[in-house]
């Protein structure tokens, strides 16, 4: 940041807030940094900081770093085109979910039932069960979560 002429209390002023594992409250700490009038909003959370930026403002310029596709969690709505505030990076973690059965699958043929370990709290938990589930059951097998 010095790089380009921005130093910490002088002029400029980063505000840190963390939500833990209380997904809920993003909304109110995007609300609250609208109201303070910040210039851009890096929402770090994944989806749930993400989706609560986005709904608190259509103009404070927002950047998210999440783990699932974008637009298929509502994020923005292509990828191809930047279209309003909100703009990120995304790394395919969840998409990569059903990889997972996929890979146990050819390492251990015999294997019919999965456990999955899940943070039932995450709004990424459904769609990346629902996609693990379905390559479960392609192959013959039974997921539990």
């Amino acid at each position: 940041m010095n790089e380009v002429g921005f130093v910490e209390g002088r002029n400029v002023t980063f505000e840190h807030r963390a939500a833990g594992n209380e997904y809920d409250r993003f909304r109110a700490m995007a609300d609250y940094l609208v109201r303070r009038q910040v210039a851009a909003i890096f929402a770090n959370g994944g989806t749930a900081a993400a989706l609560a930026a986005k709904a608190a403002t259509s103009t404070i310029p927002i950047f998210f770093y999440m783990g699932g596709d974008p637009v298929r969690q509502g994020v923005v709505g292509s990828i191809d085109r930047h279209c309003g505030n909100i703009t990120g990076l995304a790394w395919l973690g969840i998409e990569l979910g059903a990889k997972r059965p996929e890979l146990l699958g050819e390492l251990l043929p015999n294997v019919t039932v999965i456990a999955m370990l899940v943070n039932p709290n995450n709004p990424d938990t459904e769609l990346e069960l629902r996609d693990v589930q379905e390559v479960v059951r392609s192959q013959g097998g039974a997921c539990l979560s």
